[in-house]
């Protein structure tokens, strides 16, 4: 089916096609796995659909809270329908803990708890390896208006609230993640939606009790198999059964 189909956009981890409907696409997600914008690459078997599924997962949680996303459908294992949008050209991070670029720019340990959720940005561009930029940079190249960056803060900290809480009750602690905005026009009425992905291909996800890495640092650091990561992921979130092995006679849940 995916030849047939115009393609629109190709990115590291997903491909997007023309949706079935006017202002929509299909959003396919693909087993490739690359780090350090790309400079390391692999296709891990089975991560596309295990990011499908928690992507659905998170995407639909939003919508039942009233943060309004991009996603409208899963379709199958690996693709969902997605509203078309203009993407802003920022990636929006949120930080709980230090991992990462802050603990390298600061000196601050890994794991130090922040003193608040600090909100930054990068610019999306691959050749330039998305610098960090300030809040005056997106204002004076017209990236978005004051009032959007307003937006895109709120939105931004209430996914941090979801994602924290969701994640904390079922032992994972969220360090950071990073999330696209999306602008949809309704005639004149511009809104902010979150789009791409919340998957652990975007977000830093920690044992709470071990520490153990549950995101794509397995990959990047080498620490282990990244579709077990991932399925423990889903498997605690419930996305997935515990065993996806079939079941041979019927099993009593008390």
């Amino acid at each position: 089916m995916a030849s047939r189909r115009k393609k629109v956009y190709e990115g590291k981890a997903k491909i997007l096609y023309e949706g079935t409907e006017p202002g929509t696409l299909i959003q396919y997600f693909k087993d490739d796995a690359t780090a350090f914008n790309a400079q390391k690459k692999a296709v891990i078997e089975g991560k596309g659909v295990l990011n499908n599924r928690l992507s659905e997962f998170f995407m639909t949680g939003l919508g039942a809270i009233g943060v309004p996303t991009h996603f409208i459908r899963r379709i199958n294992m690996r693709e969902q329908l997605i509203r078309q949008v203009e993407i802003i050209p920022l990636e929006v991070i949120v930080r709980n803990f230090a991992a990462g670029s802050i603990s390298k720019r600061l000196g601050i340990e890994e794991g130090t708890a922040l003193p608040r959720p600090i909100v930054e940005y990068s610019y999306k561009d691959d050749a330039l390896g998305d610098p960090m930029v300030s809040e005056e940079y997106v204002i004076a190249f017209g990236w978005a208006s004051q009032q959007d960056l307003d937006d895109i803060v709120s939105l931004a900290l209430r996914v941090n609230d979801f994602l924290s809480g969701v994640f904390y009750g079922v032992g994972i602690k969220l360090v950071d993640f990073k999330i696209e905005i999306g602008r949809i026009w309704d005639g004149d009425f511009m809104r902010l939606v979150v789009a791409d992905e919340i998957s652990p291909d975007s977000c830093r996800l920690w044992d709470v009790k071990s520490g153990q890495k549950l995101d794509k640092d397995v990959f990047r650091r080498d620490l282990g198999n990244l579709t077990d990561a991932y399925t423990e992921v889903a498997r605690r979130l419930g996305v997935l059964q515990a065993s996806p092995a079939p079941i041979t006679k019927p099993t009593l849940i008390n």
